[in-house]
């Protein structure tokens, strides 16, 4: 899974077909601390997401089990928005 921050969308006049009326969202890869991290990538969000939220992704085949992306031309997908994150004491980053 991928925690990530949604940061823009993607309006796309011309589209497959199997995406009509899916929303496309901008995301930027965070560290479970919240700092960003290198690169973005597109996703189908599945759960509405907003702007600035905090979300979960999955990317690959797992992309294309989210809810609405079956045989649809999916690399990522949002799974959840999330409340909150905590990690333990003694946890480091790798």
């Amino acid at each position: 899974m991928i925690l990530a921050r949604v940061v823009g969308t993607v309006v796309a006049t011309r589209k497959d077909p199997r995406l009509e009326g899916k929303t496309l969202l901008i995301l930027r890869m965070v560290s479970p601390e919240g700092k960003d991290e290198a690169g973005y990538v597109v996703a189908v969000d599945t759960v509405s997401a907003g702007f600035r939220e905090t979300v979960l992704a999955v990317a690959g085949s797992s992309a294309r089990m989210a809810d609405g992306c079956k045989d649809r031309p999916v690399d990522t997908a949002i799974i959840g928005i999330v409340d909150s994150l905590s990690l333990d004491e003694g946890a480091s980053p790798k």
